[in-house]
């Protein structure tokens, strides 16, 4: 008999509405901000050399997930000890406060580049920090489910990621629009606000999931605990899943941090090019994870379609490769280039149905095997990996990016590192049904 969710029926809708909403709108805070944020510090950095302009960029982007990394299990901890709803709230403040600062540090005339840029990182550490709370999110919906529907509730965050990174690179584009190319504030004060909405439906109607007597029996546990996080790495049914999702995302990383580089290069896209680009990505995730997915969840076994992920990112990834180096034979031929872009569009598309698939797959199955009592816990150094795999997957992507003219290697390593994800995963059985 399968036990029931931890939070009677109404309120588990009403929490799994809610989170969806938090997240979806504080997702879309972040899509607003990522693609301007590489712009604004060029500005302040002037004539600074490449390398160092890099480094600096780098520093701003990897400061995000390196909070991601350190956090997510901590609040993980915490909220099976005080309650997911304190969580998430405290997250949704913080977003609102340091997206408010990254406002503010874009009004810092260029005079003044130093504090411009100090005040950037500090607010990117900021809201890492606050968005590690992202693996409480998942905590809640492991509360509001039973475990057949687990996988199902899973893909609604993935939906809300999808939906909030469609629309804040297009709420960016038509914001520079409306506010002037000038205002600089606007896109982080845009940020801001809808983090506070989002803080505003989370105060009023999210209702707390933790059960009763799990904050006593997680009162023990320290909030900072390295080895806590290596005993998670180490439960035999859980740990191969984890590294399997810090896999699979450090290849998709590769291809997400070389996206941009790949469209100028190849296809000579503009800014605004890439803003549809990446608006066109996360409507493909909101389709694949909130139309397909949502319809086998339940119906075929989360390690199936973990599995099919699996296969369609390699296909996708190695489909984008092969386009990369098809570009690279005939770059002198303007009209053959334009030619490969309809084979590109196809391949990220398939390459993002994939990861679609994988996401929510993991996380459901990682729930599954996890103690009811430490799903914060186990669920947050799950999220924990996966920021991890997102700051070395763009750090080695972008490396190897321009050790070959026809860029090819981000798919090549991606290609390389989900064969071992593959033959991970082939020894992985799904669960036994709970009793």
């Amino acid at each position: 008999m399968t036990p029931p969710p931890s939070v009677p029926a109404k309120k588990a809708k009403s929490a799994l509405l809610i989170v969806f909403l938090v997240v979806f709108i504080d997702l879309l805070g972040f899509g607003i901000v990522l693609p301007l944020m590489p712009r604004y510090a060029t500005e302040y950095l002037g004539d600074t050399s490449d390398l160092a302009k890099g480094a600096i960029i780098g520093a701003l982007y990897s400061s995000f997930s390196l909070m991601q990394f350190i956090f997510s299990p901590v609040w993980g901890r915490i909220s099976d000890r005080i309650g997911r709803r304190p969580i998430l709230i405290m997250g949704l403040i913080g977003s609102v406060l340091f997206y408010a600062l990254f406002a503010f540090a874009c009004t810092i005339p260029s005079t003044e580049a130093g504090l411009a840029i100090g005040l950037l990182l500090a607010s990117r550490i900021g809201a890492g920090i606050a968005g590690a709370s992202v693996s409480t999110a998942s905590a809640v919906i492991a509360d509001s489910t039973t475990p057949e529907k687990r996988s199902k509730g899973m893909a609604l965050i993935g939906a809300a990621f999808g939906i909030g990174f469609t629309f804040g690179p297009l709420i960016a584009y038509f914001g520079l629009e409306i506010f002037g190319p000038n205002e600089h504030w606007a896109p982080g004060a845009l940020a801001s606000g809808l983090s506070f909405v989002a803080l505003g439906l989370a105060y009023v109607y999210l209702p707390e999931t933790l059960k009763p007597n799990a904050s006593v029996e997680a009162s023990h546990r320290g909030a900072f605990s390295l080895g806590r996080s290596l005993d998670v790495l180490k439960m035999p049914a859980v740990g191969p899943l984890i590294l399997i999702y810090f896999l699979g995302i450090f290849a998709f990383a590769n291809f997400e941090a070389t996206l941009a580089l790949f469209t100028k290069e190849a296809f000579q896209f503009t800014d605004q090019d890439n803003f549809l680009v990446f608006a066109g990505v996360g409507l493909v995730l909101v389709i694949a994870q909130g139309g397909f997915y949502r319809r086998f969840a339940g119906k075929v076994s989360e390690l199936t379609l973990m599995k099919a992920g699996l296969g369609m990112m390699f296909i996708g990834l190695g489909g984008l490769g092969a386009v990369a180096y098809a570009v690279y034979l005939v770059q002198s031929s303007p009209a053959t280039v334009n030619g490969f872009r309809v084979l590109f569009y196809i391949a990220s598309a398939v390459a993002v149905f994939g990861f679609a698939f994988l996401n929510p797959s993991v996380a459901a199955l990682v729930s599954r095997r996890a103690d009811p009592n430490r799903q914060g816990e186990i669920l947050g150094v799950n999220q924990s990996f996966a920021a991890l795999g997102r700051i070395l997957g763009p750090l080695l992507g972008s490396i190897v990016f321009w050790l070959h003219p026809s860029h090819t290697l981000p798919f090549a390593v991606a290609g390389a590192v989900l064969v071992i994800v593959a033959l991970l995963a082939a020894k992985q059985e799904n669960p036994a049904p709970t009793t």
